[in-house]
């Protein structure tokens, strides 16, 4: 293993269900609604919007864009002062200088920006790649593909940090191996694809401790 690409939003720091809560006021708005499962089923899964709801139903695109403001206003109020998630820390420590390191993720820039004021995470990765920075998104495997080019390494010498059914296909489509690390709204996912489902952050270093044996 060359590089580690470390997935953001529910694998280094827990703000998944942040997205969901404030996805969901904005569709109870414009009169609709959206139920956990439903937002898991769209946007975990999938990778698409939970406002396709409101593009199901007719509602303007206007009206759509108007309510996705407001929505992505108030998820960055609720991102101040967050924790890296447990092990991460220890983790990003350990691999630091002996792996090429990045975050490959679908967040805004401004989001992700937020979300690490005070974390400390953002010096241990050579690059970050975010929404804007690709043109086609998870489960797309392009993300991973970019990553590893900007890397300088092959696919097969990538390991994939992420803790969604759309990450994982992703990672598996751009030949790379994956590790899942499921939390809240993601612990129910399809992840027999991965090459280890993974309780904690931390047991990374074992498994590319096996990967490289078998290597």
């Amino acid at each position: 293993m060359k590089a580690v690409f470390w997935d953001n939003d529910g694998v280094l720091v827990d703000t998944e269900h942040f997205y969901f809560e404030e996805s969901r006021t904005a569709l109870r708005e414009l009169g609709l609604d959206i139920s956990e499962g439903e937002y898991v089923e769209i946007s975990l899964n999938r990778g698409a919007s939970a406002f396709e709801v409101a593009e199901r139903h007719g509602i303007s695109t206007a009206e759509i864009e108007a309510a996705r403001e407001r929505r992505n206003a108030r998820y960055a109020t609720r991102l101040g002062n967050l924790e890296l998630l447990p092990g991460v820390r220890e983790t990003l420590e350990s691999l630091h200088g002996r792996v090429k390191m990045a975050v490959v993720t679908s967040s805004r820039p401004e989001h992700f920006a937020l979300q690490h004021e005070s974390t400390g995470a953002l010096r241990y990765f050579d690059f970050v790649l975010a929404q804007g920075d690709y043109v086609n998104h998870k489960p797309d495997p392009e993300p991973y593909l970019m990553a590893a080019a900007r890397a300088g390494v092959r696919p097969s010498e990538c390991l994939v940090i992420e803790d969604t059914e759309r990450g994982l296909i992703a990672a598996t489509r751009a030949g790379m191996h994956c590790a899942v690390v499921p939390r809240g709204l993601s612990a129910f996912g399809n992840f027999a694809a991965a090459t280890r489902v993974l309780e904690r952050a931390d047991h990374v270093l074992a498994l590319i401790d096996e990967l490289r044996r078998r290597a």
